[in-house]
């Protein structure tokens, strides 16, 4: 199982915890991370990727082992620790302030 982390304001919408599990089939990318997370929370779909190119949107940031991973290929493999369920893969909504 994945853990996967996520903003409380779409916790409010999918109506969960702070931290959610899903399984994944195959390699772990934040890609198949997040269908998972579609697939398991289908209000959920259109707020973290775009609908139609999938990209990340804008003020979220991906976060894998204490790294930025939102710059990243979104089809590049997660290291063991996400896989594994050790550390979580946090969707993170970006702090603004002016």
């Amino acid at each position: 199982m994945v853990r996967v982390a996520i903003p409380t304001h779409l916790r409010s919408l999918a109506r969960t915890g702070s931290e959610v599990q899903v399984e994944v089939e195959g390699e772990v990318t934040p890609n198949t991370i997040l269908e998972a997370v579609e697939d398991k929370y289908p209000m959920l779909r259109g707020t973290i990727r775009e609908h139609g190119t999938l990209k990340r949107r804008a003020y979220l940031r991906f976060f894998a082992c204490k790294e930025d991973w939102s710059h990243e290929s979104q089809d590049t493999v997660l290291p063991d620790a996400i896989a594994e369920g050790k550390e979580p893969f946090i969707v993170m909504g970006a702090v603004a302030g002016g």
